[in-house]
């Protein structure tokens, strides 16, 4: 049992770095569910605080991956309709996801395009609506960043602990 649980723990923390990097994965709970099965593994333990304590950072991480962006278009001069703009670009890249598996570029193009569309519609001169658009972009990059050193740290954990059970 306790390779078995090695072994689903160490599936998971994988499936969480690819997650931090492939949109439309949710990275940040899969690192922390390796992290999770782990702590029942004979010789590991995980403090409760320590558990409730990167669960909470996984859950921030994973919110903000989708809230950065947003404030990525407002910080680079966005207006109210680009920031709506990547808002419902991000909604549409997800459900786009959904259906069908393109998940990278759908969740990277949406909020790019809509911030750039709602800075258009909203008479932006196209200079500005570029650059609402980069902020999007920068928003995402960013919440890639946080999401992978989320899982990475999660990693980390985990290999020191394998390694002192040998």
């Amino acid at each position: 049992m306790t390779y078995l649980l090695i072994i689903v723990a160490i599936i998971l923390a994988l499936v969480g770095l690819v997650g931090a990097i492939v949109p439309g994965i949710a990275g940040p709970p899969f690192s922390f569910l390796g992290l999770l099965v782990l702590s029942f593994v004979d010789g590991i333990h995980y403090s409760t605080g320590f558990l409730v304590v990167m669960g909470i950072i996984g859950a921030v991480v994973f919110l903000l991956d989708y809230v950065v962006p947003i404030w990525g278009t407002k910080k680079l001069g966005g207006t109210k309709a680009g920031v709506r703009g990547s808002t419902i670009g991000l909604i549409l890249g997800l459900l786009f996801t959904i259906v069908f598996p393109v998940g990278f570029i759908a969740i990277l193009l949406g909020p790019f395009l809509g911030a750039y569309i709602g800075e258009k519609t909203n008479g932006t001169a196209d200079k500005n609506a570029w650059k609402s658009a980069f902020g999007s972009f920068v928003g995402f990059l960013t919440g890639t960043f946080l999401k992978t050193v989320y899982a990475v740290v999660c990693i980390y954990y985990m290999v020191k602990d394998l390694i002192g059970l040998i």
